[in-house]
């Protein structure tokens, strides 16, 4: 039997955030929730607060600490204000495991300060790894903090290699195509935010389903999946996988292939990350009558350069892939506003790419100052005032 793990729940109001929260509920007697933080969404974090009888909440945005504050007055519930709180309240004495939730750069910095504190740390913020990988790995494995990972690629990943010994040959992360995989590439240019944001699988947030369409999140999946199962990029390949049934594949050395199947859900992966070693009893059947067809093909690199743009930064290691995604958070949060085209996301990541440094051996220091540098360059390519 499991013992009760507490959890600082990182971006309790977005997708992952939410179906955590069902785990939780369904879990009651193994889970419960000390912690709750999110952007914007003050009324969301409130009634969760006070669903979970959490200790403490956080608003990342200080202007909304007041009515957080006044929602919550009539509870003993401590309430925080600002991003520096959401890692302070990682790396607190009350906190077994924190689900990292968050969008964007801003996961880095409380996965940093939870690993410090040997947490485990159930993950779902990609970009902890895209932009800072090297670091974050050495730091868990110096503080001996687990990682185990929440996004459907890499939790098939990692359930296919359990228990396996033999060296392996390749991963292969399965990609659904995103909202626009069968609209002509000269259609490209004129797509609308709206447009981007119909996805045909998943129910995600506005920024990972444009990152889908444009597969940079498919390349950041590339990067994250280098920096978790120890693989060089020659060893990750990319296969769009329309279905979205087989969530990713591991082949060994032999020609064995295992994958791992399942509805496009991710209720699955949260509690497996949360639950591993054991697994969750959940109401969820999988039928193949319903699913007889499994269709493949390779990715079209001319419709997705994003892709090749994560592999050669892959490569190049120090802060490029720090930069890749500092640029691709103004560009999609442009495309979202109707500041810019579609097409111009993946142009600012080349042209931040092309100007910023890349500095080979980057500290926590060095990683902060390319993000800024990356915003600021996208900032001059989109003509976007500070």
């Amino acid at each position: 039997m499991m013992e009760k793990q507490r959890i600082a729940l990182l971006g309790s109001t977005g997708s992952i955030g939410v179906q955590t929260l069902d785990i939780v509920r369904e879990n009651s007697n193994l889970f419960e929730i000390t912690t709750l933080t999110a952007h914007r969404n003050w009324q969301q974090l409130a009634k969760q607060a006070v669903e979970f009888n959490a200790d403490s909440v956080v608003i990342a945005d200080a202007s909304l600490y007041e009515p957080l504050c006044q929602a919550l007055a009539a509870y003993p519930i401590k309430v925080y204000a600002g991003e520096q709180a959401v890692a302070q309240v990682a790396a607190d004495d009350n906190v077994d495991v924190v689900v990292n939730a968050l969008v964007g750069y801003a996961g880095l910095m409380p996965t940093v300060s939870a690993i410090k504190k040997s947490k485990k740390i159930a993950l779902a913020n990609k970009e902890t790894l895209v932009v800072a990988g090297e670091l974050v790995m050495r730091l868990a494995e110096q503080y001996r903090a687990p990682i185990l990972p929440i996004d459907s690629e890499h939790s098939a990943i990692f359930q296919c290699l359990i228990g396996e010994r033999a060296p392996l040959r390749r991963l292969i992360i399965t990609c659904s195509g995103g909202s626009l995989r069968d609209l002509p590439i000269e259609a490209l240019k004129d797509v609308t935010p709206e447009q981007a944001l119909k996805h045909p699988q998943w129910t995600m947030g506005a920024k990972i389903t444009i990152d889908s369409s444009t597969l940079v999140n498919k390349g950041f999946e590339v990067i994250e999946a280098a920096w978790l199962f120890g693989l060089d990029a020659d060893k990750i390949s990319v296969l769009i996988h329309p279905q979205s049934v087989i969530h990713s594949m591991v082949e060994f050395e032999d020609g064995a292939i295992k994958a791992q199947l399942g509805t496009p859900d991710m209720h699955m992966p949260i509690s497996f990350a949360l639950m591993y070693p054991q697994r969750a009893q959940r109401d969820e059947h999988f039928s193949f009558a319903d699913n007889p067809t499994l269709t493949f093909a390779e990715v079209d690199r001319v419709k997705y350069p994003a892709l090749d743009i994560a592999y050669h930064c892959l490569r190049s290691g120090g802060t490029a892939a720090c930069t890749m995604n500092g640029a691709n958070e103004v560009a999609v949060a442009a495309f979202l506003a109707h500041k810019c085209g579609y097409l111009d996301i993946v142009r600012t990541i080349e042209y931040a790419l092309d100007r910023a440094e890349n500095i080979k051996k980057p500290t926590l220091e060095d990683y902060a100052a390319a993000d800024l540098e990356s915003r600021r360059l996208a900032r001059v390519f989109l003509k976007i005032k500070e």
